[in-house]
């Protein structure tokens, strides 16, 4: 060997579900040229995240390496692969390929963050490749739950690897291409060194359904449906909105789109010549004047997401439309885990509305967009590597494919967020560890997970929040009473008095008796002040509340 490795190194997707991206690289070591797969976000939770708006991997590795890096490439256009390109673009300055559908979202995400569209260049399908330093990467068709779904296939100098990107085995998914058996075994003609590989429902022992199972259960019951009929899906899944817009039609409904992702997904999709035909939609202000009975919604907000359509109808009405008694409400779509309690709270506001809410728990009405088990054995025969590495899955999922791929006679490798793989050898090595973690976009500033912004907005929604006010003058005497203000606090403590008027009292007696040493410094009187106030809200209301102490001294 020529000194030359490949590496391997998720940043992100590798033990979660969520803000894929993933490096790999080619050279000497500490030389290597690079190149990226994706560049996704998770979203945030009140719980664990409050107040954020997105949340991105920590690239730092990258960014301070951005000199070797060759490219960017986009497998397909969900939030979680292609979601943080246009807020990281220019800590990268790569250039970004991907197939013209996947190019169509990068480049509004690029234009929604001031980035030029142009650094987005669109792609054809395999065989063609891009030259990035020294990888030929090419996009291999794949089904998925969005349009133009592809696999990458990466050659190296020293072999060929295979990422999978998400996807199923669909040989009918209605929009986009179908799995294609004899292309994929092509793939693996040459040898193919290791496998990277989509571990979602590595769980599910069953063969997944085609995407073509989910119309007529769909047709069937919106034509049996005697209101409104309403429906949700993710507004990437192309193919689920045109099937569900086709069975309105079918039952003589007119189909109205709610939600800008919705119509954004719709328009990208006919711009790009992904959809051929959608049928004719109506506005939301034309959808007032029709019968409920001839009407059906497509909206977005299939997860419980606050302000998305689903929940505002829930909540009473959007865009002049409200739901009532008899209509019917479709979550035509699986609710991600985490998300089911915004989903249950929506389906409860429902029911109090009388309308009647239909999910998938018959398993009708959505197929999930991922590769089962059987699937999995399915394209790890048709590729045949030497090595599995499993990733796009929480740790269990990873674990469990490694478990899969040793099943079926091959070396499965669980390599995590952070953990760099040297593939150059016929045994993988970990080369060495990295630093990885989360990125919050926080209103239009990124900051690190680390940076204690959020810990403290946790612990005021906790805790509560006491300013505490003091004046003192030349001589160091305290001119009039201390005063506080409380945020996030009861009013009246256990004594039955204002919390506010225990908190200045027992302020004013500590500083009636400290010492000069404390009343000169403020760094022992701040300290001294936060300690009681924080002792005070212990015994009247249980909880040690967060406290900032303003001292002013006059010169």
């Amino acid at each position: 060997m020529s000194g030359e490795r490949i590496i391997y190194l998720p940043l992100g997707g590798a033990g979660e579900i969520g803000m894929n991206a993933y490096v790999y690289g080619y050279g000497k070591p500490g030389e290597e040229r690079l190149i990226l797969v994706d560049l996704g976000v998770t979203f945030p939770d009140m719980d664990g995240t409050p107040g954020v708006d997105l949340i991105l991997p920590d690239i730092s590795w990258l960014k301070e390496r951005r000199n070797r890096l060759d490219a960017i490439f986009i497998t397909h256009a969900h939030e979680d692969h292609v979601g943080a390109v246009g807020h990281f673009w220019e800590d990268l300055g790569a250039p970004v390929y991907a197939r013209a559908f996947t190019a169509h979202i990068a480049r509004l995400k690029m234009d929604d963050q001031g980035v030029s569209p142009e650094t987005v260049k669109t792609v054809a399908p395999w065989p063609e490749v891009v030259q990035a330093g020294p990888f030929k990467v090419g996009f291999v068709p794949i089904s998925h739950s969005i349009p133009e779904s592809s696999g990458l296939v990466i050659d190296t100098p020293q072999g060929r690897l295979v990422h999978s990107g998400d996807f199923k085995i669909d040989e009918t998914p209605l929009v986009g291409e179908p799995f294609d058996h004899a292309l994929w075994s092509e793939v693996g003609q040459p040898g193919v060194k290791a496998l990277i590989c989509d571990s979602t429902n590595v769980f599910s022992a069953h063969e997944g359904r085609s995407e073509a199972t989910v119309g007529p259960e769909i047709e069937t019951l919106v034509r049996d449906a005697k209101g409104m009929v309403v429906a949700t899906t993710f507004a990437s899944n192309v193919a689920r909105v045109k099937t569900l817009a086709e069975a309105a039609v079918r039952a003589g409904r007119s189909v109205c789109l709610l939600g800008r992702a919705m119509r954004r997904m719709i328009e990208a999709s006919i711009k790009t010549g992904v959809l051929a035909d959608f049928p004719t939609v109506v506005s939301p202000e034309e959808a007032t004047q029709i019968p409920r009975e001839n009407l059906m919604l497509i909206v977005t907000g299939s997860q419980g997401e606050r302000r998305a359509a689903s929940a505002q109808l829930a909540r009473g009405k959007f865009q002049g439309l409200t739901m009532a008694e008899g209509d019917l409400f479709l979550f035509s779509s699986k609710t991600i885990p985490g998300n089911e309690r915004g989903v249950i709270t929506i389906m409860n506001a429902f029911s109090e509305q009388g309308v009647d809410v239909v999910d998938d728990s018959s398993g009708k009405y959505h197929v999930s967009g991922h590769a089962n088990r059987p699937d999995l054995e399915t394209i790890h025969k048709l590729v045949n590597p030497q090595l599995v590495i499993p990733m796009h899955g929480e740790h269990r999922h990873l674990r469990e494919h490694v478990k899969v791929a040793g099943a079926g006679g091959r070396k499965g490798v669980l390599a995590v967020n952070g953990m760099m793989m040297d593939l150059s050898g016929n045994e993988p090595v970990v080369a060495e560890y990295v630093e990885t973690g989360r990125t919050y976009l926080d209103g239009s500033v990124k900051i690190g997970a680390l940076d204690g912004v959020v810990r403290d907005r946790i612990r005021m929604a906790l805790n509560g929040h006491v300013i505490v006010t003091v004046i003192l003058d030349e001589d160091d005497e305290m001119l009039g009473e201390p005063w506080c203000e409380i945020m996030g606090l009861p009013e009246i403590g256990r004594n039955n008095a204002p919390l506010v008027d225990v908190l200045e009292e027992d302020l004013s007696q500590f500083i009636g008796r400290a010492g000069a040493k404390t009343i000169t410094d403020d760094d022992k009187l701040e300290e001294g002040l936060r300690r009681v106030a924080r002792q005070t809200t212990q015994n009247e209301i249980g909880k040690k509340a967060e406290v900032t102490v303003v001292i002013s001294r006059l010169a």
